[in-house]
């Protein structure tokens, strides 16, 4: 299932349990609305939490939202967040990650809980192998100290290529990141 639409779509994964008023949705509101007013698409797991929030920001800015939902799993989560301009319903949690990474041309990592690190591992893994097939690792950006020494922890114990990954400190570097990463036409 690849997307439709015609511009680049980024990635946002984040916590889904976020409120407004909690300083971490407001990041996720200006981390959509940069994106969109730079002219990407977002994709996100389609919920509420940072997905809401990220869906709301690019949203009001005029960018295209995708949503990948997991009824079979979520099943108290009545369908996508009112900012999802596209739902795709994926069977189960291994699906819905490889429709995110695949449709899209980069991720930022917001903060999140376990299901954020495991969506950041992947993200991670796919730069990582994209060498053996001769491919341009995607980029993959995180945000928040918690990341930065959660990549700076694994890189050392597993002896791994944190350079695949770069941490900054707010959505606005992230954006910024990703713009000088995923050029658009």
């Amino acid at each position: 299932m690849s997307s439709n639409v015609n511009h680049k779509m980024i990635a946002v994964f984040g916590a889904s349990k976020s409120t407004p008023g909690d300083g971490i949705y407001e990041d996720g509101v200006t981390c959509g609305r940069l994106l969109a007013a730079a002219g990407y698409g977002v994709v996100t797991g389609g919920y509420g939490g940072l997905m809401e929030a990220v869906s709301r920001g690019a949203n009001e800015a005029g960018g295209h939202v995708l949503g990948v939902t997991v009824p079979t799993v979520f099943r108290e989560r009545d369908g996508a967040n009112a900012f999802v301009a596209e739902e795709r319903r994926a069977a189960h949690l291994v699906e819905r990650l490889h429709e995110l990474t695949e449709v899209s041309a980069g991720a930022i990592i917001l903060p999140g809980s376990l299901g954020t690190m495991v969506e950041l591992g992947v993200a991670w893994n796919l730069a990582f192998v994209a060498r053996f097939s001769g491919s341009t690792p995607k980029p993959v950006i995180t945000v928040g100290s918690t990341w930065r020494d959660l990549v700076e922890h694994l890189g050392s114990q597993l002896r791994t290529d944190t350079g695949l990954v770069r941490c900054v400190p707010t959505v606005d570097q992230a954006v910024e990141e990703i713009s000088r990463s995923v050029p658009l036409p």
